[in-house]
């Protein structure tokens, strides 16, 4: 007879991996700019950038607690990556000309 277990994390633990996720990604650039002169961020962008990836994460957390078809799922989080994809570029380069452009 073979057992099969499941790891099921609580919205908690979740929520703690989301926001741990956030801060690896937030370090990157951090490490990036003891190396370099290319990487240039300052205090505003690292809080800016935390709340992107925040809501993004919690919107990604929202999305798989409440959504039951995992079809539905993937597109939605895919919709949502994608909205996060378009900040960014319009944050960094001004890709689409707003007000918010970064250059």
């Amino acid at each position: 007879m073979k057992t099969e277990t499941t790891l099921k994390t609580t919205a908690k633990q979740r929520l703690i991996i989301t926001f741990a996720m956030v801060a690896v990604i937030l370090a990157i650039p951090l490490v990036a700019m003891q190396f370099t002169s290319q990487v240039d961020w300052k205090l505003f962008d690292f809080v800016i950038m935390g709340i992107l990836l925040s809501i993004t994460g919690l919107a990604i957390e929202l999305v798989t607690r409440k959504v039951k078809s995992a079809n539905w799922r993937v597109i939605i989080t895919l919709g949502i990556l994608l909205v996060l994809c378009l900040i960014w570029v319009e944050l960094a380069v001004g890709i689409f000309g707003t007000p918010f452009a970064g250059s």
